[in-house]
């Protein structure tokens, strides 16, 4: 186990028996082929984290609409949003670094608006929001595309643009005897509202839906869209609305009050998409399974706060980056590995030159600032915590004793209070907690600490590095201003919790790594889902259609997981339940602290079966993946169809 953690990470772990085996395809290699770029962050975490806690925590402001409508009898919030290239602030001022380029969301009305991460989406119970997403990553002076920040493998099964109409949303075949360049050209997007249920299949942000930017120099043998933009265009009843460059969403908001968030979600491309900035909060409020305004700690940032606007609800995207020395994004730029085998790179072999197994950064942002600080009051906070991170999981702990009461998870409110030392949240979890600094001394510092490792999870649990990555942020305590009126967190009755009725069917699926054929010793080639019956089946993202639960059902998933790793399995269009885990020598254990309500991403233990139920209700095409991206962007993620399958949806 060991040495593949080594090889995944590009060390060099390799035997003499592999370098004698292989060293005359390794300088054959060499001799024919330019070198790929297996540098590392030239900025070192360490040297930003002797500056940590010396920006304020950026607070996310609230999107402003383009409007409120009607139509057809029904209002509706409508937003104009696109995704644009900008510098910000994420280092310390100390470091004497300049902005980072980033990209973001924003409303295109309010170019101020542009952010990482993006300004906070407030939705309300019953009132739908439609947006027009836009793909605006092109020179706003030339209007000729912007290539990448990152890095892009087009050696994946991706968006693929230059394959044209019929090559699109392929694995693109290479020949020759060196790998083929990093793709340079327009980049595909398509935005998924994260955790929504009841969105029609057209507003989902379907891996095969994106679209290039309008820019002005697209080759004419580019595809401008993917297979399922061309379709659902067709089908959906705002597709008159859609046009080059841009789709417009909508989502009922009928569901539960909730964390929900927004991302990229492009197929083969999510992992650097998301990792260049493109994110943001989406809370939806109001209905019968809301609290009444007042109970909980508030008040939330408004719409027109001024910046010293005093706030009590507040919401914490944490994820890990790695900068270079002129204060730009890291991400590897190749798989690093070790010289004795880079004859396995496609197309000589069948490894992957520029996709990296997993990534762990080696500094913490929260809210797009490195190590940020915040001051809070002596009274109750509300945190909204997001794991945006693309690989790490996060085991939270606050210094000095203080505790989290948690309220809610992905999918709404808990069916009580939890109190609890530590938060566990794999990424894309969420967790709705309360912080009660009422009773520390004024002056006191506080950090949030990172107890997870920086490893793939759990492997031996060794914490992360407490001199960069165990650490999160800081709270500064200071004297309150006014009364806390909220109510104590261990007095809360939250609203009633309905749980989904009996299933009628169990799926049984699986979990599964794929290693290289030609040579299995040298890490995972990709990692897949699949079904499960006498034993795994793997299955890739272009293999027909499995999972197909009739619309109205109720089914138990069982999540066989035959890999090293824990996966954090995210299932599109519906809020489930977790049931129970059984490990390997058959011991069943319920839902863990925490997951007692709907949830959305569930953690898959190795060796275990994880249960959750789940409720189909609205007919389509949707998917279901593992949300560590890297994995999600190579094989693990399949298309699933609730109800009929239509006789015209594309197939390969």
């Amino acid at each position: 186990m060991e040495r593949r953690r080594l090889l995944k990470h590009g060390l060099a772990a390799t035997g003499g028996l592999l370098v004698l085996r292989r060293g005359g395809l390794a300088r054959a290699f060499f001799d024919t082929c330019r070198p790929l770029d297996e540098s590392g962050p030239t900025l070192p975490g360490i040297d930003i984290a002797e500056h940590r806690y010396s920006l304020p925590l950026l607070i996310p402001p609230v999107m402003p609409m383009a409007g409120r409508r009607h139509e057809h009898g029904a209002r509706f919030d409508y937003y104009e949003i696109a995704v644009r290239q900008f510098y910000q602030h994420v280092l310390p001022p100390g470091l004497h670094r300049g902005p980072t380029k980033v990209w973001g969301y924003g409303s295109i009305h309010h170019p101020e608006t542009f952010s990482y991460p993006a300004f906070t989406i407030e939705a309300t119970w019953r009132r739908p929001a439609r947006v027009k997403w836009i793909n605006d990553l092109k020179d706003p002076a030339t209007g000729r595309f912007l290539p990448h920040l990152l890095t892009v493998d087009p050696t994946l099964h991706w968006a693929n643009p230059p394959g044209g109409v019929e090559g699109r949303d392929t694995r693109p075949v290479f020949t020759g005897e060196c790998p083929p360049d990093p793709y340079r050209g327009p980049v595909p997007i398509v935005t998924h509202l994260h955790g929504a249920a009841g969105v029609r299949q057209e507003s989902d942000g379907y891996p095969e839906a994106w679209f290039l930017p309008a820019a002005r120099n697209i080759p004419r043998d580019y595809a401008r869209t993917g297979t399922f933009y061309d379709y659902y265009k067709r089908t959906s009843p705002l597709g008159h609305l859609w046009e080059p460059g841009a789709a417009v969403f909508e989502y009922p908001n009928d569901q539960r009050p909730t964390t929900l968030w927004y991302h990229d979600h492009t197929l083969g491309i999510t992992r650097l998409n998301v990792y260049a900035g493109p994110a943001g909060f989406y809370l939806l409020r109001g209905g019968p399974d809301d609290l009444p305004c007042g109970t909980l700690p508030g008040p939330a940032p408004r719409p027109g706060d001024c910046p010293d606007a005093k706030v009590y609800e507040i919401p914490l995207v944490i994820q890990d980056r790695s900068f270079n020395d002129d204060g730009s994004l890291f991400y590897p730029k190749s798989r690093g590995l070790p010289p004795d085998s880079t004859d396995l790179y496609i197309p000589g072999g069948d490894i992957s030159p520029y996709w990296v197994p997993e990534f762990f950064g080696d500094v913490m942002v929260v809210n797009g600032r490195a190590w940020p600080y915040l001051e809070v009051e002596q009274r109750r906070y509300r945190f909204r915590i997001l794991n945006g991170s693309n690989s790490r999981f996060l085991i939270l702990q606050m210094e000095h004793g203080l505790r989290f009461w948690q309220i809610g998870s992905d999918g709404g409110f808990l069916p009580a209070p939890v109190e609890r030392d530590t938060l566990l949240l794999a990424p894309a979890e969420r967790a709705d907690v309360i912080v009660d600094f009422s009773r520390v001394r004024a002056g006191t510092e506080i950090v949030l600490l990172n107890l997870g490792p920086d490893t793939p999870f759990p492997g031996d649990l060794v914490p992360a590095d407490p001199a960069t990555t165990g650490q999160v942020m800081q709270f500064r305590v200071v004297k309150a201003t006014s009364r806390d009126t909220s109510t104590p967190p261990h007095r809360l009755r939250l609203p009633s919790f309905e749980p989904l009725g009996e299933a009628r069917a169990v799926r049984r699926l699986s979990l599964n790594e794929e290693s290289s054929a030609v040579d299995p010793d040298v890490g995972p080639r990709a990692a897949l889902l699949g079904t499960f019956s006498d034993g795994p089946r793997p299955l890739h993202w272009d293999d027909r259609v499995t999972e197909n639960p009739a619309t109205g059902s109720t089914e138990i998933w069982e999540l066989h997981n035959f890999t090293m790793d824990a996966h954090p399995i995210h299932v599109h269009e519906v809020q489930f339940q977790v049931v129970n885990r059984q490990s390997a020598d058959g011991m069943v254990r319920g839902p863990d602290a925490g997951e007692e309500g709907f949830k959305d991403t569930v953690i898959a233990y190795p060796d275990e079966i994880t249960r959750i139920k789940l409720r189909f209700d609205r007919p389509g095409r949707f998917v279901w993946h593992c949300h560590i991206l890297e994995h999600e962007d190579n094989e693990m993620m399949r298309p699933y169809q609730i109800g009929p399958m239509p006789r015209d949806i594309p197939r390969r």
